[in-house]
């Protein structure tokens, strides 16, 4: 069971990016009575968004090799560009592009930079989770894809 754990948290990584990004701030938008209003409700979502990543690939980081174990998992080696690079994009996020969104900041560029930035931690966690899922043979090596 516990090794089902990596692909766990990187479905739950990948799905709520999903879910957050490409469906439930659109709605926000098309809904609201006006885009301060969802611009206010996407902003509280994306943070929490935020913390959810950072747990997720945390939860990858601790599970990434054995305790006592000299190697990470195959699974890991793998992945752990891909975990790190999206960890690190979810604060910059954050941290960097979302004050100068509430800030008014050159509104244009700074969506621009955080929608890119956004889609790039998509596609980590789409490989993560891609590389979680991969089955093992014997061997330790990873077998075909089904």
């Amino acid at each position: 069971m516990v090794d089902r754990l990596p692909a766990l948290a990187a479905a739950l990584w990948w799905g709520s990016l999903t879910t957050i990004g490409f469906l439930v701030v659109p709605m926000l938008f098309a809904s609201l009575p006006s885009p301060t209003m969802a611009g206010y409700m996407a902003a509280k979502l994306f943070a929490a968004q935020t913390w959810v990543t950072v747990s997720c690939c945390l939860v990858l980081l601790l599970l990434s090799k054995a305790r006592h174990a000299t190697v990470q998992h195959a699974w890991a080696q793998a992945a752990m560009v891909f975990i790190l690079a999206g960890l690190l994009l979810a604060l910059l996020t954050q941290f960097g592009v979302a004050p100068r969104i509430v800030a008014r900041q050159d509104l244009r560029l700074w969506h621009s930079v955080g929608t890119v930035m956004y889609a790039v931690q998509w596609f980590c966690a789409l490989a993560v989770l891609w590389r979680t899922l991969r089955p093992v043979v014997s061997s330790g090596e990873p077998s075909a894809p089904y």
